[in-house]
């Protein structure tokens, strides 16, 4: 049975990669299960590599082969998330609002970690003591939202923000020891900050080595009440 096992869900990330490595370093005989679209290479003979089409079926199908996991985890963190592709990018204005960008939004960055959360969230019992953390945004919350435009991304990380909220009121019944982090990483140097880099203030571009840091601590350090914490890279709260 796997106890205080480390699961990333949506590994093959910058974000993620770099997390496992910090992860790695922290708990190098800790249980490791990856589970990406494709495949990547073992780190050592406790990492475990699933790959996964993020379908409901496979998600389902994945968590419950890996249960024992789920129930002894230390921590669960779902990084699956997407801002633009090669079609679609943020909207400045109303026109620019396209269904097809919206939907792909929706199911990427809200959907797909839902059903993470149901799947997971059926095997966690009152004996399970674990911080489950979902990628999250600043630009979801709707206090904090002054510049308007990006509708489709910020509609889809509101949604997420709900969802993992009215989660952790039902975790609070079934696992009362897990906790639920929203966590917002800050601009990062990766593939889906890299075409708003240039906007971004000196010294607030951060590598995802330093992110997967901030990170760690967060996870190390959090109370295990039955709470939702909405914060950023430092630990600050961010109003819903």
């Amino acid at each position: 049975m796997s106890k205080n096992a480390i699961i990333v869900i949506g590994a093959n990330g910058a974000i993620a990669q770099a997390f496992i490595k910090e992860q790695r370093a922290r708990y190098p005989n800790h249980p490791l299960i990856t589970i990406s679209r494709g495949n990547m290479p073992l780190l050592d003979d406790y990492h475990t590599h699933i790959e996964c089409d993020y379908s409901e079926a496979q998600i389902n199908l994945v968590a419950e082969n890996i249960k024992a996991s789920i129930q002894l985890s230390q921590s669960i963190s779902i990084f699956n998330g997407q801002l633009h592709n090669g079609q679609f990018g943020p909207e400045k204005r109303l026109e620019d609002i396209n269904e097809r960008y919206l939907t792909w939004l929706l199911k990427t960055n809200t959907i797909t970690p839902m059903l993470w959360l149901k799947a997971i969230g059926q095997h966690l019992t009152h004996q399970s003591a674990c911080v489950i953390t979902v990628l999250s945004a600043r630009v979801a919350s709707i206090d904090d939202n002054v510049l308007g435009g990006w509708y489709s991304y910020r509609a889809s990380k509101a949604a997420l923000n709900m969802a993992v909220k009215t989660a952790s009121i039902e975790l609070a019944r079934r696992a009362k020891h897990c906790k639920c982090v929203l966590f917002h990483p800050g601009t990062t140097d990766s593939p889906l900050s890299k075409p708003f880099q240039n906007n971004v203030p000196e010294g607030k571009l951060f590598p995802p080595s330093f992110v997967a840091q901030q990170l760690s601590n967060l996870i190390d350090s959090r109370e295990h009440n039955t709470l939702v914490d909405y914060i950023d890279w430092q630990g600050n709260r961010i109003n819903w």
